[in-house]
């Protein structure tokens, strides 16, 4: 129970009037004992117990009707959202979730999360006249004063967006704004608790949590979960746009954000410089990826487009932006000495028929200018000096770097990598490759789910790399056959053997094609980052204009909005930040965790009405209380009624 004006309980103190009258009055009578009184004491005697509890009950309507008008005027609210409150504050902070995952709706419910938010919102804040409100918005993270609730869903700053939240930098915003401010204050955080916008892991948060818990006057902090089971919905997203010839190769990913599995045959829909294309998907688990290969306009340089999937339960991840440019060579460069090993890198970074694509092959003292490069093939000795400090600057800036097993003595280290020494396996055996990450990594499972057959790879010698990487392949003994460490915005990659037969068999096409084609693709998408980017990114300038012709009703700023926008360099392609298709909620043992110490709680609003307001007053109910009490009470009062028996006089008789 919350009350709206605490201080009105004082009058609670007013029941204690009729208690204290009735003990006055029993003080102002003397009991004299007089004989004749007996009898008449005798007679109703039988009849005092019925008048004591008559009394006893008009003292407690009186007692319950002055506290139920106590009550009345303090204005209890109840409901799960307020829980136990403490009085109404000077101050309200809302945190307001903008993010495209707000924009996903209940089931059989027509509004977005964000929406029914906003409806919640104005119903509660409507009896915090006195309040000052102050809303906080994860697009912006600007505070902004709300002139009155009625008109939040009106404000362009709770309009939709394609953004992402950062409730550890939100939560520490607010504290900043409440550090300056007076009186007592509460913070309402709107969210629909994606795990992916909360950041568990961010390590911000323990200074988030300081912030809150220091100030002088520590906010109650509720959070407002609009939960509820998710419609069937389904987001796409574009992974690359590559332009081969005259051709574009769209890299794509739709995901299932519902907990459906049934298999599910999707149209698609492709706008392309103003051409529509469909075709249909068949997906038939929550994740698949694909490539969609869509002919180009005849001399066109630059173009955009997008491609689409149906409405459904949120209109946010319907649709994703592309952009291409000037068709550019694949370049990629092997670093190794004349042999088998720098022959079938050769052939397996650039093979026939691969259009575009190019391999030059060089060794470590003589490299090369690295900055056209998309990959590196490198069977030397690790790189150490200047070289070391090229192929850093290589790897940071997106590139793919691809270690083989050097041969000969190599004990050096590249960013706390290294080799173990050169091991031969046993007389007549071989090193099988047993276990690899199928859905991950340069090994992982073709698109349409066919496998990478690298259970045939078979190896005499290795060299097993060592340090802080991931490992996504071994040996049949266990011992790391593939690792890989990101660094910056590139990868790099520690292979544990050579494509050369006196070391394996990895020469055989059928497992070094596609390891080393999925690194010269990984690597040639540096070059399509300055067309394709995320909302909240640096290369979106906050003067560019959106030149897409997509429909849509969008009333935020266009920095918030995804779409296909005019650059120095072409059209730009921004689309939402990929965590909002990030399926998972953060659960309250985990906001406990991120919060704890703070004064917190948490409402998980389910209802299925958007009418329904936070709290419901029930001071109207104690006034209808009050009045019936004090009409028990007034017929508590009336005089006992003589029966007309004993009120007529009998008539006297002669004996």
């Amino acid at each position: 129970m919350f009350f709206l004006s605490p201080t009105m309980l004082w009058v609670l103190l007013a029941a204690a009037i009729p208690i204290i009258v009735h003990l006055l009055n029993r003080r102002r009578h003397r009991t004299v004992k007089w004989a004749a009184m007996q009898f008449l004491l005798k007679a109703s005697r039988e009849s005092r117990g019925k008048k004591r509890l008559r009394h006893l009950l008009i003292l407690t309507c009186r007692a319950l009707a002055l506290a139920a008008l106590a009550f009345a005027a303090a204005q209890p609210v109840v409901g799960g959202f307020f829980g136990l409150g403490a009085g109404k504050p000077d101050l309200i902070v809302v945190v307001l979730d903008r993010s495209a995952s707000m924009e996903s709706s209940p089931a059989n419910f027509g509004h977005s999360r964000r929406e029914i938010a906003l409806m919640r919102l104005k119903g509660a804040l409507k009896d915090f006249s006195g309040s000052r409100v102050v809303m906080i918005d994860s697009a912006s993270g600007q505070a902004q004063e709300v002139p009155s609730p009625q008109v939040l869903d009106e404000l362009t700053s709770t309009a939709a967006t394609d953004t992402r939240a950062d409730f550890a930098k939100l939560l520490g915003q607010a504290a900043d704004y409440l550090l300056h401010a007076s009186g007592k204050a509460e913070i309402w955080v709107v969210t629909d608790l994606q795990a992916a916008n909360w950041h568990p892991e961010d390590a911000l948060w323990e200074t988030t949590r300081a912030a809150l818990t220091t100030l002088p006057q520590p906010p109650r902090i509720r959070i407002l979960s609009v939960a509820g089971k998710d419609s069937a919905n389904q987001a796409i997203r574009t992974l690359s746009a590559r332009r081969a010839g005259d051709t574009l190769v769209l890299g794509l990913e739709v995901v299932r954000t519902d907990e459906a599995t049934q298999p599910l045959t999707l149209p698609l829909s492709i706008q392309l410089d103003g051409a529509t294309l469909t075709d249909s998907i068949a997906i038939s688990g929550q994740r698949l990826q694909l490539e969609k290969t869509v002919p180009l306009p005849p001399e066109r340089e630059n173009g955009f487009g997008w491609i689409s999937l149906p409405g459904d339960g949120n209109p946010r991840d319907n649709v994703s932006y592309f952009a291409y440019g000037p068709a550019r060579p694949v370049k990629s460069l092997v670093v190794a000495t004349t042999g088998e090993a720098a022959t079938y890198l050769g052939l397996a970074s650039a093979p026939d028929g691969f259009a575009g694509q190019s391999a030059a092959v060089s060794s470590a003292d003589q490299l090369p200018e690295l900055s056209d490069l998309s990959t590196l093939f490198w069977a030397a000795p690790l790189p150490q000096g200047e070289t070391a400090r090229d192929v850093q600057q290589f790897l940071e800036r997106g590139g793919q770097v691809v270690f083989f097993a050097p041969p000969g003595d190599d004990s050096s280290s590249f960013l706390d990598l290294s080799w173990n020494p050169t091991e031969t396996s046993p007389p007549e055996q071989y090193w099988i490759l047993s276990q690899w990450e199928r859905g991950d990594g340069l090994l992982r499972d073709s698109l349409d789910g066919s496998p990478v057959p690298a259970d045939r790879l078979r190896a005499i010698l290795r060299r097993t790399p060592t340090g802080d990487a991931s490992v996504l392949a071994r040996w049949d003994d266990g011992e790391t056959f593939l690792a890989r460490k990101i660094v910056g915005a590139g990868t790099l990659w520690m292979v544990a053997t050579l494509p050369d037969y006196q070391w394996s068999n990895l020469g055989d096409a059928d497992v070094l094609l596609p390891l080393c084609q999925r690194a010269v693709v990984a690597g040639s998408k540096r070059f399509e980052t300055g067309r394709l980017t995320e909302v909240g990114t640096s290369l979106l300038s906050p003067s560019a204009s959106r030149i897409d012709d997509y429909p849509h009703r969008d009333t935020a700023e266009p920095r918030f909005l995804a779409g296909v926008y005019r650059s120095e360099d072409g059209p730009l392609a921004v689309n939402r930040p990929t965590e909002e298709d990030l399926v998972g909620a953060l659960d309250p043992a985990g906001l406990d965790l991120l919060l704890d110490g703070t004064d917190h709680s948490l409402f998980e609003d389910n209802r299925t009405s958007a009418s329904d307001a936070l709290g419901r007053p029930i001071w109207q109910a104690l006034l209808v209380a009050m009045l019936l009490l004090l009409l028990s009470e007034a017929l508590l009062c009336l005089p006992k009624r003589t029966p007309a028996t004993l009120a007529t006089p009998r008539p006297l008789t002669r004996a």
